[in-house]
Protein backbone atom coordinates (compact mmCIF):
# COMPACT_ATOMS: atom_id res chain seq x y z
CA UNK A 1 0.00 0.00 0.00
CA UNK A 2 1.67 3.26 -0.71
CA UNK A 3 2.07 5.80 1.74
CA UNK A 4 -0.23 8.03 0.88
CA UNK A 5 -3.34 5.98 1.86
CA UNK A 6 -1.54 4.39 4.72
CA UNK A 7 -1.42 8.27 6.13
CA UNK A 8 -4.96 8.64 5.24
CA UNK A 9 -6.01 5.49 7.08
CA UNK A 10 -3.92 6.62 10.13
CA UNK A 11 -5.51 10.22 10.01
CA UNK A 12 -9.28 8.42 9.56
CA UNK A 13 -8.27 5.95 12.77
CA UNK A 14 -6.41 8.97 14.70
CA UNK A 15 -9.53 11.35 13.99
CA UNK A 16 -11.54 8.85 16.08
CA UNK A 17 -13.31 6.42 13.92
CA UNK A 18 -13.86 3.05 15.25
CA UNK A 19 -12.10 0.15 13.90
CA UNK A 20 -12.88 -2.36 12.48
CA UNK A 21 -14.15 -0.74 8.51
CA UNK A 22 -14.00 -1.33 5.26
CA UNK A 23 -11.42 1.43 3.55
CA UNK A 24 -12.02 1.88 -0.22
CA UNK A 25 -9.70 3.52 -2.87
CA UNK A 26 -11.90 5.67 -5.39
CA UNK A 27 -9.64 6.63 -7.19
CA UNK A 28 -7.61 2.85 -8.20
CA UNK A 29 -11.90 2.04 -8.65
CA UNK A 30 -11.94 4.98 -11.16
CA UNK A 31 -8.47 3.70 -13.04
CA UNK A 32 -10.17 0.08 -12.80
CA UNK A 33 -13.31 0.82 -14.70
CA UNK A 34 -11.92 2.99 -17.42
CA UNK A 35 -9.20 0.63 -18.30
CA UNK A 36 -11.86 -2.07 -18.67
CA UNK A 37 -13.86 0.01 -20.82
CA UNK A 38 -11.21 1.15 -23.10
CA UNK A 39 -10.23 -2.96 -23.34
CA UNK A 40 -13.61 -4.12 -24.36
CA UNK A 41 -15.34 -0.92 -26.10
CA UNK A 42 -13.09 -1.43 -28.99
CA UNK A 43 -14.85 -4.91 -29.41
CA UNK A 44 -17.79 -3.87 -28.88
CA UNK A 45 -18.60 -5.92 -25.90
CA UNK A 46 -21.74 -5.23 -23.37
CA UNK A 47 -20.37 -5.69 -20.09
CA UNK A 48 -22.69 -6.06 -16.84
CA UNK A 49 -21.14 -5.53 -13.14
CA UNK A 50 -21.71 -8.17 -11.07
CA UNK A 51 -23.55 -7.08 -7.75
CA UNK A 52 -22.92 -10.36 -6.02
CA UNK A 53 -18.99 -8.68 -5.27
CA UNK A 54 -20.01 -5.23 -3.49
CA UNK A 55 -23.40 -3.70 -3.59
CA UNK A 56 -22.55 -0.72 -1.76
CA UNK A 57 -24.40 2.45 -2.88
CA UNK A 58 -21.13 4.43 -3.84
CA UNK A 59 -19.47 1.38 -5.65
CA UNK A 60 -22.91 1.66 -7.81
CA UNK A 61 -23.37 4.83 -8.44
CA UNK A 62 -19.61 4.74 -10.19
CA UNK A 63 -20.29 1.61 -12.00
CA UNK A 64 -23.17 2.54 -13.42
CA UNK A 65 -21.71 5.05 -15.13
CA UNK A 66 -19.19 3.20 -16.87
CA UNK A 67 -20.77 -0.28 -17.51
CA UNK A 68 -24.17 -0.88 -19.45
CA UNK A 69 -25.66 -3.30 -17.30
CA UNK A 70 -26.02 -5.10 -14.55
CA UNK A 71 -25.97 -8.52 -13.13
CA UNK A 72 -27.81 -9.41 -9.91
CA UNK A 73 -28.54 -12.67 -8.21
CA UNK A 74 -31.60 -12.04 -6.27
CA UNK A 75 -34.23 -9.82 -6.16
CA UNK A 76 -33.13 -7.62 -3.60
CA UNK A 77 -30.12 -7.07 -6.31
CA UNK A 78 -32.00 -6.23 -9.03
CA UNK A 79 -33.48 -3.66 -6.89
CA UNK A 80 -31.03 -1.95 -5.61
CA UNK A 81 -29.64 -1.57 -9.42
CA UNK A 82 -32.62 -0.15 -10.66
CA UNK A 83 -32.22 1.87 -6.98
CA UNK A 84 -29.24 2.71 -8.23
CA UNK A 85 -29.80 4.22 -11.80
CA UNK A 86 -29.04 1.29 -14.00
CA UNK A 87 -31.08 0.53 -16.64
CA UNK A 88 -33.56 -2.10 -16.22
CA UNK A 89 -32.81 -2.73 -19.97
CA UNK A 90 -29.21 -4.01 -18.98
CA UNK A 91 -30.03 -6.02 -16.28
CA UNK A 92 -29.29 -9.62 -16.11
CA UNK A 93 -31.02 -12.05 -13.36
CA UNK A 94 -28.91 -15.05 -12.56
CA UNK A 95 -28.99 -17.63 -9.89
CA UNK A 96 -30.42 -21.41 -9.37
CA UNK A 97 -32.88 -20.46 -7.19
CA UNK A 98 -35.21 -17.51 -7.95
CA UNK A 99 -38.33 -17.14 -5.94
CA UNK A 100 -41.59 -16.58 -7.54
CA UNK A 101 -41.56 -13.04 -5.83
CA UNK A 102 -38.61 -12.40 -7.17
CA UNK A 103 -39.63 -13.44 -10.69
CA UNK A 104 -42.54 -11.05 -10.35
CA UNK A 105 -40.28 -8.38 -9.16
CA UNK A 106 -38.16 -8.69 -12.64
CA UNK A 107 -40.58 -8.89 -14.66
CA UNK A 108 -42.67 -5.66 -13.86
CA UNK A 109 -39.35 -3.82 -14.08
CA UNK A 110 -38.80 -5.60 -18.29
CA UNK A 111 -35.51 -6.14 -17.35
CA UNK A 112 -33.18 -7.31 -20.55
CA UNK A 113 -33.19 -11.08 -19.62
CA UNK A 114 -33.40 -14.12 -17.04
CA UNK A 115 -30.40 -16.22 -16.97
CA UNK A 116 -32.42 -19.79 -17.01
CA UNK A 117 -30.67 -22.75 -15.22
CA UNK A 118 -33.63 -25.54 -15.63
CA UNK A 119 -36.36 -26.63 -16.89
CA UNK A 120 -38.94 -25.92 -14.34
CA UNK A 121 -37.34 -22.41 -13.75
CA UNK A 122 -38.54 -21.74 -17.58
CA UNK A 123 -42.13 -23.32 -16.45
CA UNK A 124 -42.53 -21.32 -13.19
CA UNK A 125 -40.81 -17.95 -15.55
CA UNK A 126 -44.12 -19.01 -17.87
CA UNK A 127 -46.53 -19.12 -15.09
CA UNK A 128 -45.90 -15.65 -13.50
CA UNK A 129 -45.26 -13.57 -16.86
CA UNK A 130 -48.43 -14.92 -18.46
CA UNK A 131 -50.42 -13.58 -15.04
CA UNK A 132 -48.28 -10.19 -15.59
CA UNK A 133 -49.42 -10.58 -19.29
CA UNK A 134 -45.18 -9.96 -20.01
CA UNK A 135 -43.05 -11.64 -22.48
CA UNK A 136 -39.98 -12.53 -20.73
CA UNK A 137 -36.21 -12.71 -22.37
CA UNK A 138 -34.54 -15.49 -21.69
CA UNK A 139 -31.05 -17.19 -21.97
CA UNK A 140 -30.23 -20.90 -20.80
CA UNK A 141 -27.23 -21.04 -18.74
CA UNK A 142 -25.50 -24.24 -20.19
CA UNK A 143 -22.89 -26.29 -18.04
CA UNK A 144 -20.40 -26.27 -20.75
CA UNK A 145 -17.79 -28.68 -19.28
CA UNK A 146 -14.95 -26.55 -18.59
CA UNK A 147 -12.69 -27.03 -15.80
CA UNK A 148 -11.88 -23.37 -14.75
CA UNK A 149 -9.06 -24.90 -12.31
CA UNK A 150 -9.82 -22.95 -9.41
CA UNK A 151 -11.21 -23.32 -5.70
CA UNK A 152 -13.48 -26.42 -5.88
CA UNK A 153 -16.51 -23.90 -3.78
CA UNK A 154 -16.31 -21.20 -7.01
CA UNK A 155 -15.90 -23.75 -9.76
CA UNK A 156 -19.23 -23.47 -11.15
CA UNK A 157 -18.94 -24.97 -15.09
CA UNK A 158 -19.24 -28.72 -14.66
CA UNK A 159 -22.04 -31.55 -14.45
CA UNK A 160 -21.59 -32.24 -10.80
CA UNK A 161 -22.04 -28.34 -9.79
CA UNK A 162 -25.71 -26.99 -9.05
CA UNK A 163 -26.01 -24.71 -11.69
CA UNK A 164 -27.20 -24.65 -15.32
CA UNK A 165 -28.81 -26.81 -17.85
CA UNK A 166 -26.56 -30.17 -19.21
CA UNK A 167 -26.08 -30.45 -23.07
CA UNK A 168 -28.48 -33.37 -22.58
CA UNK A 169 -31.41 -32.08 -21.53
CA UNK A 170 -30.94 -29.37 -24.76
CA UNK A 171 -33.21 -31.11 -27.23
CA UNK A 172 -36.29 -31.45 -24.43
CA UNK A 173 -35.61 -27.96 -23.28
CA UNK A 174 -35.90 -26.62 -26.40
CA UNK A 175 -38.96 -28.30 -27.56
CA UNK A 176 -40.63 -27.05 -24.43
CA UNK A 177 -40.02 -23.97 -25.01
CA UNK A 178 -42.11 -24.32 -28.38
CA UNK A 179 -45.27 -24.63 -25.41
CA UNK A 180 -44.03 -21.43 -23.62
CA UNK A 181 -45.32 -18.38 -25.23
CA UNK A 182 -44.40 -16.12 -22.86
CA UNK A 183 -40.95 -16.91 -22.68
CA UNK A 184 -38.56 -15.49 -25.67
CA UNK A 185 -35.23 -17.28 -25.91
CA UNK A 186 -32.94 -14.63 -26.92
CA UNK A 187 -29.37 -15.82 -25.72
CA UNK A 188 -27.03 -18.86 -24.32
CA UNK A 189 -25.24 -18.32 -21.15
CA UNK A 190 -22.02 -19.41 -19.78
CA UNK A 191 -20.05 -19.34 -16.26
CA UNK A 192 -17.35 -21.72 -15.42
CA UNK A 193 -16.02 -20.28 -11.74
CA UNK A 194 -14.71 -17.47 -10.33
CA UNK A 195 -11.11 -16.29 -9.45
CA UNK A 196 -9.54 -17.31 -12.58
CA UNK A 197 -6.13 -15.93 -12.98
CA UNK A 198 -5.00 -17.77 -15.86
CA UNK A 199 -6.53 -17.49 -19.44
CA UNK A 200 -6.44 -20.89 -20.83
CA UNK A 201 -9.85 -21.92 -19.26
CA UNK A 202 -11.45 -18.78 -21.09
CA UNK A 203 -10.03 -20.03 -24.42
CA UNK A 204 -11.34 -23.89 -23.33
CA UNK A 205 -14.61 -21.68 -22.73
CA UNK A 206 -14.48 -19.88 -25.85
CA UNK A 207 -13.75 -23.51 -28.06
CA UNK A 208 -16.65 -25.08 -26.36
CA UNK A 209 -19.54 -22.24 -26.49
CA UNK A 210 -18.58 -22.20 -30.21
CA UNK A 211 -19.34 -25.97 -30.74
CA UNK A 212 -22.83 -25.41 -28.81
CA UNK A 213 -24.15 -22.06 -30.92
CA UNK A 214 -23.14 -24.90 -33.96
CA UNK A 215 -25.96 -26.90 -32.58
CA UNK A 216 -28.51 -24.14 -31.98
CA UNK A 217 -27.51 -23.09 -35.43
CA UNK A 218 -27.87 -26.95 -36.36
CA UNK A 219 -31.93 -26.64 -35.39
CA UNK A 220 -32.35 -23.08 -36.75
CA UNK A 221 -32.88 -21.49 -33.50
CA UNK A 222 -31.72 -17.76 -33.63
CA UNK A 223 -29.55 -16.60 -30.67
CA UNK A 224 -29.55 -12.33 -30.25
CA UNK A 225 -26.41 -12.56 -27.34
CA UNK A 226 -23.89 -14.94 -26.03
CA UNK A 227 -22.77 -14.24 -22.39
CA UNK A 228 -20.17 -16.01 -20.89
CA UNK A 229 -19.65 -14.46 -17.84
CA UNK A 230 -17.29 -13.04 -15.53
CA UNK A 231 -14.20 -15.22 -13.12
CA UNK A 232 -11.29 -13.37 -14.32
CA UNK A 233 -9.59 -13.39 -11.18
CA UNK A 234 -7.15 -10.61 -9.28
CA UNK A 235 -3.14 -11.24 -7.90
CA UNK A 236 -4.24 -11.35 -3.38
CA UNK A 237 -0.32 -12.34 -2.90
CA UNK A 238 1.11 -8.82 -5.19
CA UNK A 239 -1.64 -6.46 -5.14
CA UNK A 240 0.19 -3.29 -5.66
CA UNK A 241 2.22 -5.10 -8.26
CA UNK A 242 -0.91 -6.05 -10.34
CA UNK A 243 -3.87 -3.89 -9.04
CA UNK A 244 -5.68 -3.86 -12.54
CA UNK A 245 -6.29 -6.90 -14.08
CA UNK A 246 -4.63 -7.20 -18.02
CA UNK A 247 -8.18 -6.62 -19.33
CA UNK A 248 -6.79 -5.98 -22.77
CA UNK A 249 -5.56 -9.47 -22.99
CA UNK A 250 -8.92 -10.83 -21.35
CA UNK A 251 -10.93 -9.11 -23.55
CA UNK A 252 -8.97 -10.01 -27.10
CA UNK A 253 -9.01 -13.56 -26.53
CA UNK A 254 -12.54 -13.67 -25.97
CA UNK A 255 -12.56 -11.76 -29.65
CA UNK A 256 -9.85 -13.79 -30.85
CA UNK A 257 -11.75 -17.48 -30.37
CA UNK A 258 -15.49 -16.50 -29.74
CA UNK A 259 -17.20 -16.99 -33.36
CA UNK A 260 -19.94 -14.36 -33.00
CA UNK A 261 -23.13 -14.94 -35.42
CA UNK A 262 -23.87 -11.72 -37.40
CA UNK A 263 -25.54 -9.71 -35.23
CA UNK A 264 -25.15 -11.40 -32.23
CA UNK A 265 -23.10 -9.31 -29.34
CA UNK A 266 -21.06 -10.83 -26.50
CA UNK A 267 -21.90 -9.76 -23.10
CA UNK A 268 -19.23 -10.18 -19.89
CA UNK A 269 -20.62 -10.22 -16.40
CA UNK A 270 -17.44 -8.68 -14.15
CA UNK A 271 -17.47 -8.41 -10.84
CA UNK A 272 -14.21 -9.20 -8.52
CA UNK A 273 -12.17 -7.91 -11.73
CA UNK A 274 -13.59 -4.26 -11.20
CA UNK A 275 -13.70 -4.15 -7.54
CA UNK A 276 -11.55 -6.51 -5.64
CA UNK A 277 -7.73 -4.51 -5.18
CA UNK A 278 -9.89 -1.24 -4.46
CA UNK A 279 -10.94 -2.41 -0.79
CA UNK A 280 -9.36 -3.16 2.54
CA UNK A 281 -9.92 -3.81 5.81
CA UNK A 282 -9.23 -1.96 8.62
CA UNK A 283 -8.39 -2.88 11.89
CA UNK A 284 -6.49 -2.41 14.94
CA UNK A 285 -4.62 -5.01 17.46
CA UNK A 286 -6.05 -5.85 20.52
CA UNK A 287 -3.68 -8.29 21.87
CA UNK A 288 -0.56 -9.93 21.13
CA UNK A 289 -0.51 -14.16 22.79
CA UNK A 290 2.46 -15.78 22.53
CA UNK A 291 1.88 -19.25 21.82
CA UNK A 292 4.16 -22.93 22.34
CA UNK A 293 5.02 -23.08 18.43
CA UNK A 294 3.72 -19.39 16.84
CA UNK A 295 2.67 -15.69 18.18
CA UNK A 296 -1.22 -14.78 17.53
CA UNK A 297 -1.66 -11.03 16.93
CA UNK A 298 -5.52 -10.95 17.70
CA UNK A 299 -7.72 -8.19 15.41
CA UNK A 300 -10.86 -6.36 16.27
CA UNK A 301 -12.46 -7.18 12.71
CA UNK A 302 -12.92 -11.07 12.16
CA UNK A 303 -14.73 -13.69 10.18
CA UNK A 304 -17.80 -11.50 10.46
CA UNK A 305 -15.75 -8.84 8.10
CA UNK A 306 -14.04 -11.21 6.01
CA UNK A 307 -15.35 -14.62 6.14
CA UNK A 308 -13.16 -15.50 3.06
CA UNK A 309 -10.18 -17.04 4.42
CA UNK A 310 -12.10 -18.89 6.63
CA UNK A 311 -14.37 -20.37 3.72
CA UNK A 312 -12.21 -21.00 1.18
CA UNK A 313 -8.71 -20.69 2.90
CA UNK A 314 -8.03 -17.36 0.73
CA UNK A 315 -4.99 -15.85 0.82
CA UNK A 316 -5.16 -11.67 1.76
CA UNK A 317 -1.81 -9.56 1.79
CA UNK A 318 -1.84 -8.56 5.81
CA UNK A 319 0.17 -5.52 6.48
CA UNK A 320 1.00 -3.74 10.04
CA UNK A 321 0.97 0.11 8.52
CA UNK A 322 2.01 1.49 12.27
CA UNK A 323 5.25 0.12 12.04
CA UNK A 324 8.47 0.55 9.58
CA UNK A 325 10.52 -1.87 11.25
CA UNK A 326 13.13 -3.98 8.53
CA UNK A 327 13.17 -7.26 11.20
CA UNK A 328 10.01 -9.30 10.52
CA UNK A 329 8.46 -12.03 13.18
CA UNK A 330 6.04 -14.43 11.76
CA UNK A 331 2.46 -14.20 13.88
CA UNK A 332 -0.75 -16.21 13.21
CA UNK A 333 -3.16 -13.15 12.47
CA UNK A 334 -6.49 -14.03 13.99
CA UNK A 335 -9.68 -12.22 14.96
CA UNK A 336 -12.26 -12.16 17.92
CA UNK A 337 -14.53 -14.54 16.92
CA UNK A 338 -15.30 -17.76 19.14
CA UNK A 339 -14.54 -20.26 16.29
CA UNK A 340 -10.82 -21.54 15.27
CA UNK A 341 -11.63 -20.59 11.75
CA UNK A 342 -11.46 -17.22 12.83
CA UNK A 343 -7.97 -16.67 11.33
CA UNK A 344 -7.11 -14.63 8.51
CA UNK A 345 -3.43 -15.77 8.13
CA UNK A 346 -0.57 -18.12 9.50
CA UNK A 347 3.09 -17.18 9.87
CA UNK A 348 2.60 -13.93 8.55
CA UNK A 349 5.73 -11.71 8.88
CA UNK A 350 5.14 -8.49 9.85
CA UNK A 351 7.23 -6.09 12.05
CA UNK A 352 7.26 -6.49 15.47
CA UNK A 353 3.42 -5.99 16.44
CA UNK A 354 1.86 -4.20 19.43
CA UNK A 355 -1.37 -3.42 20.69
CA UNK A 356 -3.22 -0.75 19.10
CA UNK A 357 -1.22 -1.29 15.86
CA UNK A 358 -3.19 -0.75 12.56
CA UNK A 359 -3.51 -3.73 10.14
CA UNK A 360 -4.80 -3.57 7.04
CA UNK A 361 -6.27 -6.93 5.30
CA UNK A 362 -5.63 -5.57 1.32
CA UNK A 363 -7.63 -6.94 -1.59
CA UNK A 364 -11.20 -6.87 0.19
CA UNK A 365 -13.63 -4.75 -2.42
CA UNK A 366 -15.03 -7.65 -3.50
CA UNK A 367 -16.88 -10.57 -1.48
CA UNK A 368 -15.50 -9.03 1.93
CA UNK A 369 -18.44 -6.24 3.31
CA UNK A 370 -21.29 -7.99 1.12
CA UNK A 371 -20.42 -11.47 3.06
CA UNK A 372 -20.21 -9.90 6.24
CA UNK A 373 -22.50 -11.32 9.20
CA UNK A 374 -23.58 -10.52 12.93
CA UNK A 375 -22.62 -13.50 14.35
CA UNK A 376 -21.63 -13.49 18.16
CA UNK A 377 -23.59 -10.34 17.55
CA UNK A 378 -21.04 -8.17 16.19
CA UNK A 379 -21.40 -4.53 14.97
CA UNK A 380 -22.06 -3.55 11.41
CA UNK A 381 -18.78 -2.59 9.98
CA UNK A 382 -19.10 0.91 8.20
CA UNK A 383 -17.67 1.88 4.89
CA UNK A 384 -15.44 4.85 4.28
CA UNK A 385 -14.28 5.54 0.97
CA UNK A 386 -11.38 7.90 0.02
CA UNK A 387 -12.25 10.65 -2.32
CA UNK A 388 -9.68 11.38 -5.29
Amino acid sequence: MNQKLKDTIKDIVQSGTATPFYFYDTELLRATLEAAVKAYQKYGFVVHYALKANSHHEVLKMTRHYLQGADCVSGNEVQRAVDAGFDPGGIVFAGVGKSDAEIDLALRNDIFCFNCESEQELEVIQERALIQCKKARIALRINPGVDAQTHHYITTGLEENKFGINMWELESITEKLKHLPNLQLTGLHFHIGSQITRLDPFKSLCLRVNEISDWFVSKHIPIQHINVGGGLGINYHHPDQEAIPDFEAYFQLFHRFLQLRPGQQLHFELGRAIVGQCGSLVSKVLYIKKGLKTNFAILDAGMTELIRPALYQSYHSIENISKNDQQLLPYDVVGPICESSDCFGKAVFLPATSRGDIVVIRSTGAYGEVMASHYNLRDTAPSIFAKD
